[in-house]
């Protein structure tokens, strides 16, 4: 068994909008360096926990957590075409020894996988096909969402099935930090809003790029301190570092959605990927890790974070 890990923040604005030169060069910088990282490591197979921003999960059918068995990219940003590189077998054992250890998880032959999964993908590794990659999706946008105690779980068992594996894994966890985009919210907004949320796979190439105009704009306004995105919150985000760093896992026993909606936004509600991938290494053993960037970008609407791990159990 041999396990590292990456958590980081994503945000599809990185390519549409560009906070001050040093700030994006720095960030970008750290992103190619980690990439770096993970070529020298050369992982046989990925484990991917991320959210989903209503690209590919409605509330026609909304899992809490879904193994993708076969995964498709969503499309959404440009980021990412075609399949994913699904270990097919694998990821089917996967499903089979979650479920066996008390979390029930759904699981997809069809899977579509939006920017959560694919931009630290191409970030990390340059292609969403370049290593074999099981997709785990964490709800993280869709009340009621599953408590963290549950996620804690989930990355309990994907862990302890890792540690049975042979291959030189890579899990990366992939949202937040505090990260409040204009996510609309079931129960708040208007019939045709809620039906989009309910069914809105595939949409126009129109009504997508009115969506996306929508959040790069409110990025734009959090940059000059206006509009209705909830601030960046550094004290919440370094906070939660030093929990991941520290192995002190036992905090998000108790963590609440209140807590996570005032400090962290919306989209704070994200955190729960790094928990899991945190919970699956911890699963393993001991693990030593290390914060490797982070700064708030408001143009990007996230907290930006990068943490690494590797695991110390041989």
């Amino acid at each position: 068994m041999c396990l590292k890990l990456i958590c980081v923040s994503h945000s599809p604005m990185m390519d549409f909008i560009h906070p001050e030169p040093q700030v994006e060069t720095t960030a970008r910088d750290m992103f190619a360096h980690l990439a770096q990282e993970v070529e020298t490591y050369d992982p046989e197979m990925i484990v991917l926990f991320a959210p989903d921003h209503f690209n590919g999960f409605f509330y026609d059918l909304m899992p809490p957590f879904c193994i993708g068995i076969r995964a498709q990219c969503a499309g959404d940003w440009d980021i990412g075409e075609g399949p994913l590189n699904v270990p097919e077998a694998i990821a089917h054992d996967l499903v089979k020894f979650v479920n066996a250890n008390d979390v029930d998880v759904a699981y997809s032959y069809r899977m579509q996988a939006d920017h959560g999964f694919t931009q630290p993908l191409e970030l990390l590794t340059g292609s969403v096909t370049r290593y074999p990659t099981i997709p785990i999706f964490i709800n993280s946008a869709a009340k009621p969402l599953p408590p963290c105690r549950r996620v804690l779980k989930l990355g309990d068992a994907v862990g302890r099935f890792l540690a049975g594996r042979p291959e030189r894994i890579l899990v990366i966890g992939s949202g937040g930090l505090s990260h409040d985009p204009p996510t609309p919210q079931f129960g708040s907004v208007p019939p045709e809003v809620e039906e989009f949320l309910i069914a809105g796979r595939n949409p126009t190439p129109e009504a997508r790029r009115k969506r996306q105009e929508n959040v790069l704009n409110n990025g734009r306004l959090l940059a000059e301190r206006k509009g209705n995105s909830q601030p960046l919150d550094p004290e919440w985000d370094l906070g939660l570092i030093d929990n991941f760093l520290n192995d002190d896992l036992d905090r998000f026993l108790t963590m609440t959605d209140d807590e996570i909606l005032e400090r962290g936004g919306r989209g704070g509600h994200e955190i729960r990927t790094w928990i899991a991938a945190f919970a699956s290494l911890k699963a393993a053993g001991r693990y030593k890790a290390r914060r490797r960037y982070y700064h708030p970008i408001d143009e990007w609407i996230a907290g930006m974070g990068m943490v690494s791990a590797e695991s110390l159990v041989a």
